[in-house]
């Protein structure tokens, strides 16, 4: 990329009026080009590595695949693209879980209009961002000794006990002995456990059970 030419940015978030609207506005900005807009975290990926975008300004919560997944993704198979996180959500697990994807920064869209661009710009320069609140809200949980994150309680309690035997490098040959099952049960809610936390795989599972005291 030469030094006048400009930023390419892709955004990508399910409500298409903030979608569109964030695209008309960086449109307008000079040394900006908007590359495409997603729905969900999979399209966003799929036209990421379409168009090669400088920087994806990434919602949290998509349906399909979520923007943090997306963002590790990203971090892998583009890793020259600068990923910056654009939510309403200030959940510190969602925090975490941006910093251990490589993301280039956590704002949240309660963001000035005229900061918007200069945030592209920043992100695309190396600049990592995080939004004041958040930060606060982060160091003051770890002030206090609080866990910055809790176990997600969409799991069941078989999924727990599974994810905790994945933790301590057990095969799903091992938990099915241990749990008196099948080992394609096991099979099954490792995959709905990976899914429903939006891991990459058992090494992942493995650091999420132990930064949740699951161990």
């Amino acid at each position: 990329m030469t030094a006048d030419a400009p930023v390419r940015v892709l955004i990508a978030d399910d409500q298409a009026l903030i979608r569109e609207g964030i695209a008309s506005l960086l449109g307008i900005e000079p040394g900006i080009e908007v590359v495409g807009t997603a729905a969900d975290g999979r399209a966003a990926v799929e036209l990421a590595l379409a168009t090669v975008p400088d920087v994806v300004l990434m919602d949290v919560r998509m349906p399909v695949l979520d923007g943090l997944r997306a963002a590790e993704l990203l971090r892998e198979r583009l890793p020259a693209c600068r990923v910056l996180m654009l939510t309403t959500f200030d959940d510190e697990e969602y925090v975490l879980r941006a910093l251990r994807a490589g993301t280039g920064g956590y704002l949240l869209k309660d963001l000035p209009p005229r900061d918007l661009a200069r945030a592209v710009r920043l992100a695309h320069s190396g600049v990592d961002q995080h939004d004041s609140a958040v930060v606060r809200r982060l160091v003051s949980a770890l002030d206090r000794g609080e866990p910055v994150a809790t176990p997600r309680t969409d799991l069941t309690e078989r999924e727990h006990a599974v994810l905790r035997l994945i933790a301590r490098g057990a095969t799903n040959r091992e938990i099915a002995a241990k749990l008196f099952v099948s080992e394609g049960t096991v099979k099954n809610h490792v995959s709905h456990i990976l899914a429903r936390l939006g891991l990459r795989d058992r090494t992942q599972a493995a650091i999420y059970a132990r930064d949740h005291g699951l161990l």
